[in-house]
């Protein structure tokens, strides 16, 4: 199935502290964590009839976006999301200190 991306919206959902969008009623998620001034991004997850459209990359980018907006330092332990800044190296000036993706 493609999706086109313009069409879908990544929300924040607060209550269960995850980043997530909804399409044809499968859910994809980016799961955080958020003590003091930090971000931790925990876990991304894309149901298998949703890969390789691209939906994982809008969840993290959507989720760094916020935690910039926010002024949270960033420690991605969720492995793609780790991937995600090392192949968009823009991004790295939102890790806390002493945190590499490298």
């Amino acid at each position: 199935m493609r999706i086109d991306l313009s069409t879908v919206e990544v929300v924040n959902n607060k209550d269960r502290r995850r980043f997530e969008l909804i399409v044809d009623g499968q859910t994809a998620v980016t799961e955080y964590m958020t003590p003091g001034d930090k971000i931790i991004f925990t876990h991304t997850e894309v149901p298998i009839g949703l890969e390789g459209n691209g939906i994982a990359g809008l969840l993290a980018q959507t989720a760094l976006e916020w935690a910039k907006e926010q002024g949270l330092k960033v420690m991605p332990l969720c492995p793609y999301v780790a991937g995600y800044i090392r192949r968009h190296p823009e991004w790295k000036p939102l890790l806390l200190n002493g945190f590499s993706v490298d």
